[in-house]
């Protein structure tokens, strides 16, 4: 086995199957891929977390979500490559795309899963592909890496309402006032509680980069195609930034205020 065929770059390098001659097409095509790779191994990443913070294994768990911020960092520099390409080159090949769209990608659903941004009607995006759409279902049903969190909280001895404990995972996640005022003891208690704190940096990380990334993301499209509609019947800009008041660790961020 020599270094091409452990990495199977053979089939990697085929699969940039470009539509068009159009030499901007090449670019659009890798970026995407790339982005799904890093998507897979953040998804691997914080999986593993959210099982080294059930296990009361909060060392591991810091070093994998360090792990996921520093590739959080590389994909929102891939929207500065994307971003060279101006609105007259990606009109040549965007009819290309038919009806695909970045909105359908299976990995992003399973990152915002996994972070808590449950919305049932995202299932309906993956109809057409049974297995996805269960693997999918499976993670709206399961508790999200900030739920877990909260159960080490409540394991800690800080009182975290039952109903956060208990739930319907597939359900938006709803803010509280005791789950604010436990983190703020843990951020004016540092020296007792420094591990706790330092989850909560780790967590207040990771959302602060995956907003950066989609604001990037968001500048980026409409820097190419303004406020077009998105293929696929997306709604393009105006979707991405309604995406940039979605808050996935809300108490982190409110405990700010009353700290």
């Amino acid at each position: 086995m020599d270094y091409g065929d452990y990495l199977q770059l053979e089939t990697l390098l085929g699969a940039q199957a470009t539509k068009t001659d159009e030499h901007d097409e090449l670019l659009f095509i890798v970026i995407h891929q790339a982005t799904e790779l890093w998507l897979k191994l953040s998804i691997h990443e914080i999986r593993s977390a959210a099982e080294r913070i059930a296990a009361d294994d909060l060392r591991a768990a810091f070093k994998t979500l360090s792990r996921v911020a520093r590739i959080q960092a590389h994909m929102i520099q891939a929207w500065e490559i994307l971003a060279t390409m101006t609105p007259f080159d990606y009109a040549h090949f965007r009819e290309s795309l038919g009806a695909s769209s970045g909105f359908q990608s299976f990995q992003y659903r399973q990152l915002e899963f996994l972070l808590g941004a449950k919305d049932r009607r995202m299932l309906d995006v993956h109809h057409a592909a049974p297995a996805r759409r269960a693997d999918l279902e499976a993670l709206l049903n399961a508790p999200s890496l900030y739920d877990e969190a909260l159960r080490l909280l409540a394991r800690r001895g800080f009182a975290i309402p039952a109903d956060h404990l208990e739930r319907d995972w597939s359900q938006p996640y709803v803010p509280d006032a005791a789950v604010e005022a436990a983190w703020l003891e843990i951020y004016r208690r540092t020296d007792a509680y420094w591990d706790l704190y330092e989850l909560g940096e780790k967590l207040v990380d990771l959302e602060y980069r995956l907003q950066q990334w989609r604001f990037t993301h968001m500048k980026t499209v409409e820097r190419i195609i303004g406020f077009k509609r998105g293929t696929g019947g997306s709604e393009g800009v105006s979707y991405l930034v309604k995406a940039l008041d979605r808050q996935l660790f809300p108490e982190l961020l409110t405990l700010r205020t009353a700290m």
